[in-house]
């Protein structure tokens, strides 16, 4: 239920919202906290996006540190009594907009984290008003500065369009098995790190939601992405994104009349996408910044 699920709080203390709508995780407004760990101190702005662990740091954090988080805004540190069931540290907690609180472990590396909501009934019908049942309301498309939108063509009136929002049928293609999973697109993923785990995207054409079961920085690139079932490399080595020229993965991406090639860049946070030019003389896909 809660799956990309972008949860906005506020402070505890002087209920001032804690979130950095400016600087964004996982293509989403951030909660930006002032931290302590360690002897450092600096801001860390975390992913909103329930379930997900991404963050920014101006400070180098190591796993099982304990950190201290206070508002940016009053100076006050967020604290709890409440212990995290896992590992035993404490568990911050904030208020949500929509009522209730969220608290997560304070300890670096562990994935603890709950929701609560005061009012069950006025919870869900807030989710169910914002985000619908069985389908999310999609954000609006935020454009590149430096690109213009083209005007419509008349050789477009032939083409076949992809409008924004549209569930994309996605499959490997490869061994040609769907890679939707709960509603999402599930591949695995690997960090420059080496680190293996996976990434579930979001299958909405023009909606950029992403989270991940391994830390992916943002404006970082993704070493590789793989078929989770084939385990086959998704990753291009000859194509790189028209905005940023980092590498690109290939999936194939059902349309009504015919399977087509769906490009998507491998580094976090940039917004590219784009089809083979072959598909181009047939498809179109709605608000595209290349069409």
């Amino acid at each position: 239920m809660y799956d990309f699920l972008s949860l906005r709080v506020k402070c505890p203390n002087c209920g001032e919202s804690l979130m950095d709508d400016e600087h964004l995780v996982d293509n989403e407004s951030s909660i930006k906290l002032s931290i302590e760990i360690a002897g450092k101190k600096g801001n860390i702005r975390l992913s909103s996006i329930y379930g997900s662990y991404n963050h920014v740091s101006e400070i180098e954090i190591h796993d099982n540190e304990v950190a201290r988080f206070s508002c940016p805004g009053c100076e006050k540190e967020i604290i709890s009594d409440v212990e995290c069931m896992t590992c035993g540290a404490n568990m911050v907690s904030f208020y949500l907009d929509m009522g209730g609180k969220v608290s997560i472990c304070s300890r670096a590396g562990c994935k603890n984290h709950l929701v609560e909501f005061g009012d069950l009934n006025i919870a869900l019908k807030k989710l169910y008003q914002e985000y619908g049942f069985r389908e999310r309301a999609f954000p609006s498309i935020i454009t590149e500065p430096s690109k213009k939108v083209k005007k419509p063509d008349k050789k477009d009136e032939f083409k076949e369009i992809i409008e924004t929002g549209t569930f994309l049928q996605t499959y490997c293609p490869h061994c040609h098995r769907s890679l939707i999973e709960d509603e999402m697109i599930k591949l695995n993923i690997i960090n420059e790190r080496n680190e293996e785990g996976i990434i579930m995207l979001s299958p909405y054409l023009n909606v950029f939601t992403s989270k991940s079961t391994i830390f992916l920085p943002e404006l970082e690139t993704a070493k590789d992405l793989k078929c989770p079932y084939c385990s086959e490399s998704l990753k291009l080595e000859d194509k790189y994104c028209d905005w940023c020229m980092s590498p690109i993965a290939m999936i194939k991406v059902s349309a009504r009349t015919k399977f087509i090639d769906f490009y998507l860049c491998t580094k976090k946070g940039c917004k590219w996408h784009g089809l083979s030019n072959e598909d181009l003389y047939d498809i179109k896909m709605e608000d595209s910044l290349e069409w």
